[in-house]
């Protein structure tokens, strides 16, 4: 088992910028590939960000390139998601999840994570 519990969230203006963090527990850390996905309201959950195990890798959805940063500190058992220039359509709950998979490292399917944080809300006012 795998336990994520997001920080970072809450309310901020448009333009504005956002660290969110993820701290897992129950597992070498350094062995998960992780990803951020968000849901905003009536929306499905849509990914956003997936880093590889060793932070090597690095991939984006269209919307958030050259705005998000993902990162990971294995000595922390954290990964970070750097959120700058926020729109007021990047509000939603944000969740990190944690992917095992040997061979998609990289996933931007929610299907292939196989565990869950609770969700942080970022909310961006315009």
């Amino acid at each position: 088992q795998v336990q994520l519990v997001e920080s970072g969230g809450g309310l901020v203006q448009a333009g504005g910028s956002l660290r969110l963090s993820c701290a897992a527990s129950g597992r070498t850390f350094s062995r998960l590939n992780m990803g951020w996905f968000r849901q905003a309201p009536g929306k499905e959950r849509e990914f956003v960000a997936a880093i590889n195990w060793s932070g090597g890798r690095t991939y984006y959805t269209d919307s958030v390139k050259g705005r998000f940063t993902i990162s990971r500190d294995n000595a922390k058992n954290t990964v970070y998601l750097q959120m700058e220039s926020l729109k007021p359509e990047d509000t939603a709950v944000y969740y990190c999840a944690a992917n095992m998979s040997p061979v998609f490292s990289i996933s931007t399917m929610s299907g292939r994570y196989d565990f869950w944080g609770q969700g942080t809300q970022v909310t961006v006012s315009s």
